[in-house]
């Protein structure tokens, strides 16, 4: 009896989330669509310098046909941003994104490791993270000493960027659900669409 009772709260709870299903879908693409349309305005505002640090292999990507790789992560971010806002053909502009995503941590982030800030108390820190633990302490020091470092640090601590895989990679998984998911209900043009459609 007591099992059966488990089993019939569990299932009432199910059916309570699933009237919500929407929500998921809803705060992800609320979550995802300022930041790829930041990236994307980066990108296409300053068109001539993404295209120069795709292209060089000195201090840049070094990627073949930088002009064309450029703008279609330039586009691909600004218009798979807006769609995201509306929840228009929302699966369809993941898929361009996801690439994004997986170029972007392919050529820039990987050789860094996982973490996006340096902590070297994470488990995940690398050599690169650790030696960046002794710049950061100085870096504390010497502002300390002669900066006022009250006031540089009353908005937040002094971090060195690590500049890893962790935010791309965090993205894709974003953007894969929403493969899965769609733009969810209600709150989405693509739901409006079918619901028109199939009737």
């Amino acid at each position: 009896m007591m099992i059966s009772n488990v089993v019939n709260y569990y299932d009432q709870s199910l059916q309570r989330i699933q009237s919500v299903d929407w929500l998921a879908p809803l705060l992800i693409r609320a979550y995802l669509a300022p930041v790829m349309l930041q990236a994307g305005w980066n990108k296409m505002s300053h068109f001539d310098q993404t295209v120069a640090w795709f292209a060089n292999s000195d201090w840049g990507l070094g990627l073949p046909f930088p002009t064309l790789m450029a703008a279609l992560a330039g586009t691909a971010e600004l218009i798979g941003a807006i769609a995201l806002i509306f929840g228009f053909a929302t699966r369809l502009f993941s898929i361009p994104l996801m690439i994004t995503m997986v170029v972007a941590a392919w050529t820039v982030h990987w050789k860094n490791g996982w973490l996006a800030i340096s902590d070297a108390s994470s488990w995940l820190a690398n050599e690169r993270v650790i030696s960046a633990s002794e710049q950061l302490a100085k870096g504390r020091e010497l502002l300390e000493t002669y900066g006022h470092y009250d006031w540089l640090t009353e908005n937040g601590r002094f971090v060195i960027l690590n500049n890893g895989i962790e935010f791309a990679a965090t993205y894709f998984i974003m953007l894969l659900v929403l493969l899965f998911t769609g733009g969810g209900r209600y709150i989405s043009i693509d739901y409006w669409l079918k619901k028109r459609l199939s009737n």
